[in-house]
């Protein structure tokens, strides 16, 4: 048994809700937005936003696309109610945005919350008293009907404040913690009172302000009172849930399927305790199954500078879909499976995402492709292959890979570091591409055996080349064969005695236009030794060619010694 204190908890109990429906629901659309970072996650801040940075964040999050942005607590707090006029006076709200300001259910908070939102285009007040059991027993000491007084005479003071345009949401805080029976009541006769519409519907916004059970029980909670509220279309069911247990964008992600149609949280789950739900979260899941999220993340980067400057709050490197890590692969497997996803997307041109380990396409939110693979001790050689064919447009033959792999892992073992590209692409150009050494190619010239014959590549071909041997000397050499690469080799042969057998060779340009090169890779042995690999890099491909023959057969000297 443990030794923690397990006994004085109790299990949150189930809610009754035979038939329930949401498990069979999924998500479709995109609910309606409300940022809370400038109130709710403001107020969790070790140093509060001052007014620039608030500013800056306010008009990134109307650029994302928010709807529906909360700037405050004005009668609370006078840099709120200051940054509240500001936006207003000077025109920062856009005409399709609501500003939402929160109050508690008490005159001279509402009287002065009125004062701040002179002059707003369909402000939304948010008004909220708790409702919960251990809140009436233990902080207010009020029973059920005086929790219903002090709501109805808040909201009675607000309509008989208001004009045409104020819209009203309504919170029974910790409604995670008040008896169902109780929180639907409360909400309806604070509806009753407000008189909504279909035109102007009431929000009823249920936060889970502790996160008390597992998401499921939440989904069971909005269900019900969904499927018990009168009020139909006259009224929004909003969501507000806290990650007290660490599952706030699933019990999110279940409320929206169990009835509810709008969503507040903050970017990346800033607020009290472990945080509010993480909006970017929750929206990029939707991004993921095909569904428009309705705010723009394709510069997911600028989102992460702009939240961690303004909150002075890192974001984990492992946070889905903006960490610095969260497209990145170190395993091998994983880098080979990426790889060849990507790789047969390309090939076959398909429209839908379809890459091992890669929920989404990082270039959807502005990532690139060249970190996605990262190079360290646990990397394979479909990572080091990958990183090679992004970063330097090298495409290594099979064999090749699985040579050069054992160099990098000797590497990285042996410094326990990460390799960047470069350092990948420059281990690769100094370990194959050898065109000094104990041979080296001074000139050579090549044609065909008939001169006739279309193809120099394929057709029979005669070599004539200059060739410094290993005490300097200049050898003249020739030779006959399939193509430049087997004259060469035949020429060689004669010229040093030795015997050479080309098992491999393939080449490919490494970039296109005027100023392309070509790469080979060419595999051969020297006297039935063991085979290795030269790479030939050249802007002709003849040349780039005959280069690899030389670099193998250097590399071949070279192990021999």
């Amino acid at each position: 048994m443990s030794s923690m204190s397990f006994q004085k908890y109790r299990n949150f109990q189930p809610i009754e809700l035979p038939e329930r429906q949401w498990p069979g629901k999924r998500l479709e659309q995109a609910p309606t937005w409300c940022s809370v970072d400038l109130r709710d996650g403001n107020q969790a801040l070790i140093h509060p936003m001052h007014p620039a940075r608030k500013r800056r964040m306010f008009e990134y999050l109307v650029k994302m696309g928010f709807k529906e942005i909360e700037v405050g607590f004005p009668a609370a707090s006078k840099d709120d109610f200051d940054f509240t006029r500001m936006v207003i006076e000077e025109t920062l709200v856009p005409d399709d945005v609501s500003i939402q300001m929160l109050v508690q259910a008490r005159a001279h908070l509402i009287d002065r919350t009125f004062e701040a939102l002179q002059g707003a285009k369909r402000p939304i007040i948010h008004m909220y008293n708790s409702t919960s059991t251990l809140q009436r027993r233990v902080v207010f000491g009020k029973s059920r009907s005086e929790i219903i007084e002090l709501a109805l005479d808040g909201v009675k003071r607000i309509r008989d404040k208001a004009d045409e345009n104020v819209r009203f949401q309504y919170s029974p805080e910790s409604f995670t913690g008040t008896e169902l029976d109780f929180a639907l009541e409360i909400c309806e006769r604070v509806a009753e009172v407000w008189g909504p519409t279909e035109e102007n519907p009431i929000i009823l916004n249920l936060p889970g302000t502790v996160e008390m059970a597992t998401p499921n029980v939440y989904a069971d909670q909005i269900e019900w009172f969904h499927r018990h509220m009168s009020l139909g279309k006259r009224a929004v069911i909003s969501l507000h849930a806290h990650n007290d247990r660490g599952t706030a964008v699933a019990a999110t992600e279940l409320g929206m399927m169990a009835g509810a149609g709008r969503v507040e949280g903050t970017l990346f789950g800033n607020g009290e305790r472990t945080g509010n739900v993480d909006l970017v979260t929750v929206a990029m899941n939707l991004f993921s199954q095909g569904i428009d999220p309705e705010l723009d993340f394709s510069h997911i980067r600028d989102i992460v500078q702009l939240s961690e400057e303004c909150t002075e709050i890192k974001v984990h490197p492992r946070h889905p879909y903006a960490g610095d890590l969260v497209f990145t692969a170190f395993s091998g497997s994983h880098q080979d499976a990426i790889r060849k996803g990507i790789m047969a997307m390309r090939k076959n041109k398909d429209e839908i995402w379809q890459v091992p380990y890669l929920p989404i396409d990082p270039a959807d939110v502005g990532r690139q492709y060249e970190p996605v693979v990262r190079i360290n001790s646990q990397s394979g050689k479909g990572g080091i292959a990958f990183v090679l064919e992004e970063y330097s447009g090298l495409r290594l033959p099979r064999a090749l890979q699985v040579e050069f792999s054992q160099k990098i892992q000797s590497v990285t073992d042996s410094d326990g570091e990460e390799l960047t590209p470069e350092q990948v692409t420059k281990a690769f150009m100094d370990t194959y591409v050898c065109h000094e050494g104990v041979y080296s190619l001074k000139e050579y010239t090549s044609g065909p055996v008939e001169e006739d014959a279309p193809d120099r590549l394929s057709k029979p071909s005669r070599v004539v080349a200059s060739v410094a041997d290993p005490d300097g000397n200049i050898r003249e050499i020739e030779g006959t064969g399939n193509g430049p690469v087997s004259a060469f080799v035949v020429g060689f042969e004669k010229a040093f005695g030795m015997e050479l057998k080309v098992l491999g060779y393939e080449q490919h340009a490494l970039n296109e236009g005027r100023f392309a090169k070509a790469v080979s890779y060419v595999q051969l042995t020297i006297d039935q030794g063991m085979p290795v690999y030269g790479v030939g890099e050249d802007a002709n491909t003849s040349t780039s060619a005959l280069l690899g023959v030389v670099s193998a057969i250097n590399r071949a000297m070279a192990r021999q010694k």
